[in-house]
């Protein structure tokens, strides 16, 4: 991803003197606004409610909410990027450079912790099922306060390098120049590359580990919270592999051809690379507003929740009933 929000993302649509790709940045100027907005408006909306819900109904004692929370703050970090790459798109980098390093570094804040409690989530859900008497399982609420503590201060310190030489830069195109928001200095873009490569392959073996050893020791079991809790969890891992990994991969392959001296007949095969660059992108960067709609259709408690909310807020109730009310939030366990 750092590929896609410095040297590869913006600098290919603007300037290839071998070939013209302005249909390819006509598309993006108008796709990648039109989407993230719709993306934005999803993700403020879902992952609000989620953190209301978690306020209003849920305590903090299961680690497993810990983790949701967590999860949906990180969602909201990395959405808060996404209306200033909208604006990219169509009129290149209009505000500050300070803004551009913090942008940039919140933006990736956002997505490294999101591959961070992602897999503390699955490694957790592993250890509830795999060794229930651990201390990790226990649900201690110290537990998690340093679990989420730490992969915070992973996730800012893998973050730093963008805060620290993101810098406004000059692109050309045809003869004129547009400003963009990018490393300035290369070594840095192909070490945001590389960790950005550590942090998949390392999430994505630790993921795939915890759910086949899952899978081998629940195929027996017919408990419906538990299976129901391993099920939200795959679903939300799911989806975020399936959106990034294939984003990943056309990085790798635009990197490629970046370092190569491709001949002017390869200019079809070029811009078919750019299209697929810009579809996966966007259905990469829409994971942000998908957890919430795993935990609606998956999490049973979460719609009961749901549901709750809207009726205090839409139909008066009864005393009793608002009795009734105020004593669900402290219910025990996670939010499924």
């Amino acid at each position: 991803m750092n590929d896609s929000l410095n040297d590869s993302q913006y600098d290919g649509d603007y300037d290839d003197e071998v070939c013209e790709k302005d249909s390819v940045v006509k598309f993006g100027s108008i796709a990648v606004p039109v989407f993230f907005s719709v993306v934005i408006a999803l993700s403020l909306t879902g992952n609000i409610l989620v953190l209301v819900i978690l306020a209003l109904y849920e305590n903090l004692k299961s680690l497993t909410n810990i983790f949701i929370l967590n999860l949906a703050i990180s969602d909201l970090f990395f959405t808060t990027g996404l209306p200033f790459w909208a604006i990219y798109h169509v009129w290149g980098w209009v505000f500050s450079e300070a803004l551009c390093k913090i942008v940039t570094f919140v933006f990736f804040t956002g997505f490294y912790s999101s591959v961070l409690f992602l897999t503390i989530m699955t490694i957790y859900r592993y250890m509830a099922v795999a060794h229930p008497l651990s201390s990790l399982s226990s649900q201690r609420v110290s537990t998690g306060v340093f679990a989420s503590v730490l992969l915070w201060m992973i996730s800012v310190i893998a973050a730093m390098p963008s805060l620290l030489y993101s810098s406004i830069i000059s692109i050309p195109h045809k003869g004129e120049h547009s400003q963009g928001c990018e490393y300035e200095i290369p070594i840095w873009k192909s070490i945001g590359i590389s960790q950005q490569n550590i942090f998949f392959l390392v999430a994505f073996a630790v993921m795939a580990f915890c759910y086949i050893q899952i899978l081998w020791r629940i195929r027996s079991t017919r408990s419906q919270r538990k299976n129901r809790a391993v099920k939200l969890v795959f679903c939300i891992v799911a989806v975020f592999f399936l959106g990034w990994v294939p984003y990943n991969v056309v990085i790798f392959l635009r990197t490629l051809a970046d370092d190569s001296e491709a001949p002017s007949e390869d200019c079809e095969e070029s811009i078919r690379l750019e299209y697929a660059f810009y579809v996966c992108r966007l259905i990469a960067f829409s994971h942000c507003c998908l957890n919430p709609v795993f935990y609606a259709f998956v999490g049973v408690k979460f719609r009961s929740h749901l549901k709750s909310m809207l009726h205090r807020m839409f139909i008066r109730q009864s005393p009793v009933e608002e009795q009734q009310t105020r004593v669900q939030p402290f219910s025990r366990g996670s939010m499924y």
